[in-house]
Formats: structure tokens, sequence, C-alpha cells
């Protein structure tokens, strides 16, 4: 008996009748995918005259581009949530044409940057350095390196944007194609995650050009150890009238120092990430929102494809569990980026443009720019330290309190962090923390006598019966069994 040939499902059972081809993806892989290209007269009846395209042929060979194109990004997917090859792919379009490649003068002047900030840093605080060479990277470079982070960011996001796409587009389908629809929910499952990675990489490829290393957004997103852009630091200077190399100098102190904060406190990284991931977990997707541009895509204009994933996307009212989540990561930003500006205040004494650069830099944190803005609408987050200032001043009191040793030896452990409450009252911290040790001393003394059966037993009275626990005595025990009713026996 001849062998079945292979079916096209994923089960690959050889199973004709439950296995074909569904026609929605026959009519879609003659369109967009046949060796000879897109040809018009492949279009179901009545589908260009439902789709406004039946007088405008020009228009429907622009639509028929664009879904081409997005067609083969859904091919090359991995069936995830976001198509990660579209998501890269798309980020380095976005940079295309302005990225040039990094020179062996300019990899060696990071170097040389990145070793006398080091050196600077060794007395600024007590954390100190692996040891990592500083590397260099062109904005592609960047992309490419960061990407896995970003994976980790927008997951939880992709998975209900998608759900929300599929479930508009599906209602969106002309009518004269629903008969053909078939098994086609894994295919605008993968269009969702098209989309989303499309999206998602242009904010990258935006960020890849804003960005003056790989911990500007408050967690390391290249791996351990310093890098910076150069091409971006350079472009960051221009207006400031600073020397280039004092800019590069402090931007290499800033980097240096994130990496040295991240290195020797471990638990750090995995708790902002946990808190962008648990916020992320409930966002909510606006299903109006998507219906609605879904509704508004032009056929005639590729680029309304695009618009789908724009600003409005996110239902504005947070759940108690994300207000917690972000109240969480926004203190954390702010702690982290109060110490790294107070440490690079202290290690750059001594360059002359260092108190213009701070605040620069402190305002360009607080307030973000159009690709950072671009990723919050996006994702729904900002990841912004909106309380630098006062961290700052927490760290600059804790300081002069407890001196170098004392105010880095906070971030042993998490539950020794400053609070909302020690950022308003940087004085108070430490009476309130000898406060709380104080009354876990109490309690431990407490627990300890207790285990060691040192509290003192109830004292018994001349009868007998331990103080505390004789029982009230009963009526009739003590007039000698008389009913005491004062309407006397009930009659039985």
């Amino acid at each position: 008996m001849a062998e079945n040939p292979p079916s096209n499902r994923p089960d690959d059972s050889g199973n004709d009748d439950e296995n074909a081809k569904d026609p929605f993806s026959e009519m879609f892989g003659s369109l967009f995918g046949g060796a000879g290209g897109f040809d018009p007269k492949n279009l179901p009846a009545g589908l260009g005259e439902a789709m406004g395209l039946s007088d405008n042929p020009e228009a429907m060979a622009q639509m028929m581009a664009q879904a081409q194109a997005m067609m083969a990004a859904m091919s090359k997917g991995d069936g995830g949530p976001v198509n990660w090859k579209m998501a890269t792919d798309a980020a380095r379009q976005a940079i295309a044409g302005d990225d040039a490649s990094i020179t062996a003068n300019r990899a060696s002047a990071v170097a040389n940057a990145a070793r006398l900030a080091e050196m600077w840093l060794d007395a600024a605080t007590v954390f100190e350095s692996d040891g990592s060479e500083a590397r260099a990277f062109s904005r592609a470079e960047w992309v490419e390196k960061t990407m896995p982070v970003w994976k980790l960011l927008t997951t939880p996001v992709a998975l209900s944007v998608g759900k929300a796409i599929t479930s508009a587009l599906s209602e969106q389908i002309p009518e004269q194609m629903r008969p053909m629809m078939g098994g086609a929910q894994g295919m605008l499952q993968s269009l969702g995650g098209t989309m989303f990675g499309m999206q998602l990489g242009t904010a990258v490829g935006g960020l890849a050009k804003d960005v003056l290393g790989a911990t500007d957004i408050g967690l390391p997103l290249a791996g351990t150890g310093p890098a910076l852009v150069p091409a971006n630091i350079s472009a960051f200077g221009e207006g400031l009238e600073v020397p280039e190399q004092e800019i590069l100098l402090f931007a290499a102190l800033r980097e240096c120092a994130h990496a040295r904060l991240f290195n020797r406190v471990p638990w750090l990284r995995s708790s902002v990430i946990s808190a962008v991931e648990a916020y992320a977990r409930g966002i909510h997707i606006d299903m109006s929102r998507i219906e609605e541009a879904v509704r508004d895509i032009d056929p005639s204009n590729p680029e309304s494809f695009q618009s789908l994933m724009g600003e409005g996307l996110f239902m504005p009212k947070r759940t108690a569990a994300q207000e917690s989540a972000l109240a969480k990561l926004e203190l954390v930003l702010a702690l982290i980026e109060g110490w790294v500006d107070e440490v690079v205040a202290a290690a750059a004494a001594n360059l002359p443009s260092a108190s213009g650069l701070r605040e620069t830099i402190r305002r360009r944190r607080a307030a973000g720019g159009p690709a950072e803005n671009a990723f919050a609408s996006l994702v729904g987050l900002e990841l912004r330290p909106r309380r630098l200032r006062e961290a700052a001043a927490l760290w600059a009191h804790l300081l002069e309190e407890r001196g170098m040793e004392g105010r880095d030896a906070i971030w042993a452990h998490p539950d020794l962090l400053p609070t909302d409450e020690d950022l308003l009252d940087p004085q108070g911290f430490t009476p309130r923390r000898q406060l709380a040790e104080a009354g876990m001393d109490d309690i431990d003394a407490a627990l300890s006598k207790l285990l060691d059966g040192g509290f003192d037993e109830p004292e018994a009275d001349a009868a007998g019966n331990d103080e505390g626990s004789a029982k009230p005595e009963n009526p009739a025990d003590t007039d000698g069994g008389k009913d005491t009713d004062p309407q006397g026996p009930t009659d039985k």
C-alpha cells in the first residue's frame, strides 16, 4: 500500500480529511506566497468590492505588497506571542542608514574612559569593579545585545495584545471571507504577534538612537559589564558646549557605577524585572480601542496597518495589584538612579563640567524622550525614576550619617531598602530602623523565652486550682441543688 503523503498540520497524522489545508490558508498562500507573486485575478469573487478596492488596482497592489511582507514575516515567526524576527528586523530598519560601525579609535576611547572612571569610582563606593572591559556598541549591536531582556519585559504584554487583536480581527473579516475562515485562528494569532513585533522593534530602534549605554532605563540590558554607544554620546553632547571627552567620561562613570551596583547586589536585577512582569501581567486591553483601530485601517494606505498599536491601546485604570507593582518599581528605580547620581557626583568632583552634566542627565531621566515615550505607549509602562532627586538626597544623608560603607551596606538585602516614607523624611530613616529593630528584639526575646519554658506557671490557690483557670461556680452547687428559677420548676 502506498504511503499517504505528508500532511500540512502539526500532528502530521496523514488523515486527509482533517489535515488538508483550510481554504483561508490556501487563498492567502496563492495570493501572497506563490512563486508568481500577487495576481489580482486570484481574488475571491466580491472581495475587492467588499474592501473598496475594485476600482483602484494601485491601492490593491500596495495593500497586497504590505500583506505579502507581513505574511513572509509570519512564516518566519517562532509561534510565540511576539514575532521576534520581525521585532529585530523592524529595530534594524529604524536605525538603517544612521549607524556607523565602531572604529578602533572609538573602541579605544571608550575603554580608556571606562578605565579612568573605574579608578575614580574606587574612591566613591565600596562596591568593586568585576574587571569587565567596557564595550563600545553600534546602534545595531545595542539592539542585538538587548533583545533578550526586551523579551522578558514585553512577553506578558504581548500575550494580552495578541489575544485582543485576534478577537478583533476575527470580527472584522469581510462577510465574503467568513465561509473560508476554517482554521485561520492560528494565522490571526501569528498576525497579532507580527504586528506587535513590528511596533516593539520600531520602539527599540528608537531607543537605540537615544541611549548612552546599556543601563539607561535602570537595569542592565546587555549583560553585566559596562557598555556605551559612542554615536549617541556624540549626539547627546551637541549644543552643550562641553568637550566630548568630558561627556564620554561622565557617561562612562554612570555606566560603570550601574554595573558595579548590579554586579555586587545580585538580587537587584531580578527584583526590577519581577516588578515589571507583575505590572505587565495585569494590563487590561481596551477592546473597543482595538476594534476601532481595525475598522480605521485604510487598505489604500499600507502604513495604516502599523497604526493599530498606537497610543490609547491600554485601559488607564489599574488594578490594586498593578498599583502595588508600579509603586515598587518606581521606588527601586528611584533608589538605583539616586545612588548612581550621588556616587558619580562624588567620583566626578574634579571634572570641570560635572555639575552641569549631572543636572542635564537628571532632567533627561525624569522627562524621558520620544523613543522612551513610544515604548511606554506600546507596553503601558514608563521606566522613569520620577523620585530621583528625593532618592539622591536620602543617599547623601546616609553617607553623611553612616559613611560610605554604612551607606552601601543598605543594599545587602531587599528588606533593608528605604521606603517611600524614607524618601520623604531622610532624617527619620535611622530612628525608624532602630525602633523596628528594637521591636524585633523584643519579639525574639519573648519567643526564645517561650521555647525555653521560661514563662512562670499560673499560681495554684488553696484548693489546688490554677489561678485564672478556675471555672465559675454553678449556682446549683451552692444551694444544695435547689431549683433557683423564680417561676418554679417547669411541668414536664
